[in-house]
């Protein structure tokens, strides 16, 4: 089916206009997007930065760094998270050589052309399938590519981090200021912690406010995990902190366990906490509360507004929420669930899954229908209330993440923020 043309959304159009930011800083459309690729009836990847552009995205995260997808990207602008496989960490944190080979096929190949600005290495490789065996590699393997980047000169352009599922810290971990990192994990959460505070470079974690609602429908109020204005606060009593809505107390709570490591006094000693994936599926199993179309337009929606309106979580409010929203399209040979298959904004045609609270999705003008999909991997799955998660982003890099400063200055001048990836 052919794509259709319409007008970008209006909400988008004027977040944009009111949006002061350095251009030197970041691209000129803040708006970024997950794209998985876990399905056979995709469109083709040359044909996605059309549709992008179609709804304002800027940015984008991908689980691999495929380089026909790379290619597709090449001088449209677009800021791109590129994925290091599970599959890769082993060699690379026993060879610097690999980390080196690494990075000149999949970053060095392709810049400046293709705009690459972060790596992710691994995804939730501390809490995933096979954590016995690649925790262990995370951080050297973060540490060899980085110095191969810094080789190439690259490493002032292009962050190394990676992403982690809340099932990182330990249970409980409400409320926030009562979280810790799960006691098992702290020998390679120190040094992880320690090599995003030196290269600063950010957290990424994957926050599901649908996770902790499917898993207590009774105890969590709906409207305070859709993020809607006006729901029930929730006030931390250790803190005094008030939460409007349960994805500031889910990355409050990561900021915690953060603390609690490196110093009781430093919020996390100076590393960001940002959010690598959040979404809701708007489609699921009978067992899956919540799983509708409206829910789904909520939630992204109010994302959207959170995202573009505040400044910062009641922890740290100096620092903006920077969001990666799951996914661009519902992917349909993803395993588990069929929440699993319904996290899209868009349908594999290129058509709207929903349409968005005080936003409208459009498909972007193509003539290119999509008969064959391109299966990605080692992507994180949504399954589950445990933290196990799955995808949709928003990227805040800039040519240099340890420019950060210099855009907060600008964001706190501005009118509205946006950062949706």
């Amino acid at each position: 089916m052919a794509l259709q043309r319409s007008k970008p959304p209006l909400l988008i159009i004027l977040l944009l206009i009111a949006l002061v930011v350095p251009s030197a800083a970041t691209s000129a459309a803040l708006v970024g997007v997950n794209y998985g690729r876990v399905g056979d009836n995709l469109p083709p990847s040359e044909t996605v930065p059309r549709l992008l552009a179609s709804i304002g995205v800027g940015r984008v995260r991908l689980y691999d760094a495929d380089p026909a997808v790379l290619r597709a990207f090449a001088n449209t602008g677009v800021e791109l998270i590129v994925g290091m496989p599970d599959r890769c960490l082993p060699p690379v944190a026993a060879d610097s050589t690999e980390g080196l080979a690494w990075a000149r096929a999949h970053v060095q190949a392709f810049v400046p052309a293709v705009k690459i600005v972060a790596i992710t290495v691994g995804n939730e490789v501390l809490t995933g399938a096979n954590a016995s065996a690649l925790a262990h590699c995370l951080v050297p393997a973060m540490e060899n590519l980085h110095g191969a980047l810094a080789s190439l000169g690259l490493d002032r352009d292009v962050a190394v981090t990676s992403a982690h599922s809340l099932a990182v810290l330990a249970t409980p971990s409400y409320p926030p200021s009562g979280a810790v990192f799960r006691p098992d994990l702290l020998p390679y959460v120190r040094p992880l912690l320690a090599f995003h505070a030196r290269t600063g470079s950010p957290f990424f974690v994957n926050a599901y406010p649908y996770f902790a609602y499917v898993s207590d429908p009774s105890g969590v109020a709906l409207e305070y995990a859709l993020l809607d204005q006006g729901s029930v606060a929730f006030t931390d009593r250790a803190t005094g902190l008030r939460y409007a809505n349960l994805l500031h107390a889910q990355v409050d709570a990561v900021y915690h366990a953060i603390a609690a490591v490196v110093s009781p006094s430093s919020k996390g000693g100076g590393v960001e906490v940002r959010v690598s994936e959040t979404g809701w599926p708007s489609a699921g199993d009978a067992n899956e509360t919540g799983a509708t179309p409206e829910n789904a337009a909520r939630y992204n929606g109010n994302l959207m507004r959170l995202v573009a309106g505040q400044k910062g979580t009641p922890l740290v409010p100096g620092t903006p929420l920077r969001a990666y929203v799951f996914a661009l399209f519902n992917e349909n040979q993803k395993a588990g669930p069929s929440s699993e298959r319904n996290y899209g904004l868009f349908k594999p045609d290129g058509t709207a899954a929903y349409q968005l609270v005080g936003l409208s999705l459009h498909q972007a003008s193509n003539s290119t229908s999509s008969t064959d999909g391109i299966g990605g991997d080692d992507e994180a799955s949504t399954t589950g209330p445990d933290g196990e998660s799955g995808f949709f982003s928003i990227s805040a890099a800039s040519p240099g993440w340890q420019c950060r400063a210099a855009v907060a200055a600008a964001i706190s001048g501005a009118s509205v923020f946006l950062k949706l990836l």
